[in-house]
């Protein structure tokens, strides 16, 4: 087996595990900058800034979905365990076996796409309009200011929120679409208590909130460095390479009179005129979700 048919078995499995479990990472941040103001005791302000990359319609969904070619394995010496050339019989048992197993590879990779497509908000990945259909639907909502398609899955948005804080907070919120792949929570505690989870903003997470987001976010990123490291151009190389890898800024910031509770930024909370702000510089190496629990209740 070559390193790019591995490659293509490994992504094939993850699209596949994605469909089955409808969990997979499919919406994950590129390059980005966030910021949550909490303004007032019932007031907040949301932005986010930059790429949104979507499994689905990218190059990768297609290399796991499409039909391969049949490869025969290696033979090996039955004493010494050496690999040798494969005798004719040999071959032709194997292309049976592949032949054999075309239907239910047909049958599975039907369902598979129409897996995404629930997850995708009804829109079909395999359709050449499935990106400006998804411009469309995300233009008509409230709050996306820019969504630019940049190609193979990556979107340049510009998204603006503000509101009261009487209720929950989630983002992204997409019409149609599971909320399973969140990148910020906020979530209203009673005593004036606002909870601050951002589980999309980590390449890599153990905690149960968005785990198998988490997961699948690990994967991606697996994915593209596995194709980073390869130094030919093939064609393979390409699609892994084209997978965008997190790389931005989460800030929080609390009016004056609020208390931060709780954090796990590395510097803690940071004085200002405005009140306190807290900041994450998140990477492919962030492997802890932001996280921040703040008294907003003055």
């Amino acid at each position: 087996m070559t390193m790019f048919s591995g490659i293509r078995m490994r992504a094939a499995a993850l699209l596949a595990g994605f469909a089955l479990t409808l969990t997979g990472c499919f919406m994950t941040p590129g390059k980005f900058t966030s910021e949550l103001a909490i303004t007032g005791p019932d007031s907040f302000t949301f932005r986010y800034d930059g790429e949104i990359f979507f499994l689905g319609l990218s190059k990768l969904a297609q290399m796991g979905a499409a039909e391969e070619a049949f490869t025969p394995s290696t033979c090996n010496d039955d004493q010494t365990y050496e690999e040798r050339p494969c005798t004719e019989e040999e071959l032709a048992a194997q292309r049976a076996e592949w032949d054999a197993g075309a239907p239910e590879r047909t049958a599975r990779a039907k369902e598979q796409a129409k897996q995404m497509a629930a997850i995708m908000g009804g829109i079909d990945p395999s359709d050449p309009k499935a990106a400006d259909e998804l411009v469309k639907l995300l233009q008509r909502q409230k709050g996306w200011e820019r969504v630019v398609h940049k190609g193979d899955g990556v979107f340049d948005v510009s998204y603006r929120a503000s509101g009261t804080m009487g209720h929950d907070f989630m983002f992204p919120m997409i019409e149609g679409f599971p909320p399973i792949n969140p990148f910020v929570q906020v979530y209203l505690r009673k005593g004036g208590q606002v909870r601050v989870n951002a589980p999309g903003f980590a390449a890599q997470s153990g905690d149960a909130t968005g785990m198998g987001s988490m997961m699948g976010m690990g994967a991606l990123t697996g994915l593209a460095a596995m194709g980073a490291s390869e130094s030919g151009k093939s064609e393979d190389a390409a699609i892994l390479t084209s997978i965008p890898q997190i790389d931005g800024t989460f800030t929080v910031r609390a009016a004056p009179g609020m208390r931060i509770l709780a954090n796990n930024t590395d510097e803690g909370p940071q004085p200002g005129t405005a009140g306190e702000t807290l900041s994450w510089r998140i990477s492919p190496r962030t492997t802890q979700a932001p996280t921040a629990l703040i008294a907003a209740g003055l």
